[in-house]
């Protein structure tokens, strides 16, 4: 396979719940991966500090703290599924949604496909959260202008220390092709 030289569009989302084991204190596993459809953009920016020492007058260490990733996932419309799990809404008998002041959403992985000129980019972004987005619409004018829905995901290093997995050139046909069937974490 050759190396991408641009990388562009977004598609393939999905949102994977994340629970601990009922055995086994600070163990978690991935459920099966639920389609967000309709995305837009995503942009996860690094999270963390740098921290540099000084000796013989020059930064003789430094080094990097990695804290995960925090950013916006937009969206055409955020599925009522997400919102039940990713943002603890619950649906009351009259199947109207309805937001908890008191309520957690769950955490979770989220994939994602980049497309490139030689081959696709797949990510699973583990130990997600997001926070409830806003709610906004315009008038109709002389034509419609989509609204987004855009929430903001972030992202910590599982109970392993890994933040995210990203296939590269290199990686086999069998790992990409199930890439969304199941969240893929090499064990």
């Amino acid at each position: 396979m050759a190396n991408n030289k641009i990388k562009y569009g977004i598609r393939n989302c999905y949102y994977a719940p994340r629970t601990e084991s009922t055995t086994t204190s600070g163990t978690y596993s991935y459920g099966a991966p639920v389609a967000i459809p309709g995305a837009v953009s995503i942009s996860l920016a690094p999270e963390g500090e740098s921290t540099s020492f000084y000796a013989d007058d020059i930064e003789y260490f430094r080094a990097e703290a990695n804290n995960g990733y925090s950013g916006d996932l937009v969206v055409a419309i955020l599925p009522d599924a997400f919102r039940q799990y990713a943002l603890g809404e619950t649906k009351g008998a009259d199947n109207v949604l309805y937001e908890d002041a008191d309520a957690f959403g769950g955490e979770f992985a989220l994939g994602f496909e980049i497309q490139g000129n030689d081959h696709n980019t797949l990510f699973w972004f583990y130990n997600c959260v997001a926070s409830r987005p806003e709610t906004a619409a315009n008038t109709k004018e002389s034509s419609i202008e989509p609204e987004t829905d855009t929430v903001t995901i972030a992202c910590r290093p599982d109970e392993d220390h890994i933040v995210r997995g990203k296939t590269t050139d290199d990686t086999a046909t069998t790992v990409t092709t199930a890439w969304f069937t199941a969240v893929h974490k090499e064990a």
